[in-house]
């Protein structure tokens, strides 16, 4: 069985698993040449580790029961893309408008600041530049189509 067709039949079965609960969603699943699967769940208020644990045992049933890995030769990861992991879907824009963000373009271009504003084609940047008094806010408008990848950023 090919990596796509894996990754596609675990998908519908996490679809099924995730789909009594609205605000919980798939962000991506990665499956390593030694079947070791990550699947990246998110939710709209965040996940606790006890609901990604639930699903992590159902999800390692279905896969044991269904044999889709003889001899039990697979492991499963079931977790929150962590703040390392770029944004990859509109629905995490959204959930984490507020943050610091780096944002990469296409053409290799970096803005950061404070993501204020997302919408179906752009998303709003709002940077702070200079210091004291000469302190200026920026905003920048960015389609997501020339988004490479958006990175939250940590400020203490």
């Amino acid at each position: 069985m090919s990596k796509d067709v894996q990754i596609q039949a675990i998908t519908e079965k996490v679809q099924v698993l995730i789909s009594p609960e609205a605000d919980v969603f798939l962000v991506e699943i990665k499956i390593k040449p030694t079947n070791n699967i990550k699947v990246y769940l998110d939710g709209d208020q965040g996940l606790s580790i006890e609901r990604l644990v639930q699903y992590n045992r159902r999800l390692y049933k279905q896969l044991e029961e269904e044999a889709m890995y003889p001899d039990g030769d697979f492991s499963l990861e079931v977790s929150s893309p962590g703040v390392d992991e770029p944004l990859k879907l509109h629905r995490q824009y959204v959930k984490n408008c507020g943050r610091f963000v780096e944002v990469v373009l296409n053409d290799g271009t970096k803005k950061e600041g404070k993501l204020v504003a997302v919408n179906d084609e752009t998303i709003t940047v709002e940077e702070q530049k200079g210091k004291g008094k000469k302190m200026e806010t920026v905003s920048h408008n960015i389609i997501i189509s020339e988004i490479k990848t958006t990175k939250i950023q940590i400020k203490f």
